[in-house]
């Protein structure tokens, strides 16, 4: 039995494609928030009351472009977007207060997949 040479380090995780998983737990993330957000929008506005024109709109390009990053997650800028995204989606409680409770839950999954990522790609 010999020992591994000190370059022969074992992957960090039992994955066969790393990447690809990370991938798509940034993905999964991104799509439901897209979800969550448009079908957010008539309840809010019957049980919420004050979500204004800009308020919608805001919700409908957040989703937008959730759904639009997800599908760019193999280029390296996705996870910077990403993140100004969840940003974005927390300011948009200056709309109505239910934004920046989506905004904090869905900050808290991004980060989490963000420390998935960290963890398993190193």
């Amino acid at each position: 039995m010999t020992s591994p040479s000190p370059g022969d380090e074992a992957p960090r995780s039992g994955l066969k494609n790393p990447q690809a998983a990370v991938r798509g737990l940034g993905a999964g993330t991104l799509v439901l928030e897209s979800i969550v957000l448009l079908l957010g929008i008539q309840p809010i506005r019957i049980m919420g009351g004050d979500l204004n024109g800009w308020g919608i709109a805001s919700v409908i390009v957040l989703a937008v472009l959730a759904a639009l990053l997800a599908g760019m997650m193999r280029r390296s800028w996705a996870w910077t977007a990403g993140t100004v995204l969840q940003v974005l989606l927390l300011a948009s409680g200056l709309f109505h207060w239910s934004l920046a409770v989506l905004g904090l839950f869905f900050g808290a999954a991004w980060v989490y997949a963000l420390y998935v990522r960290r963890t398993i790609l190193g």
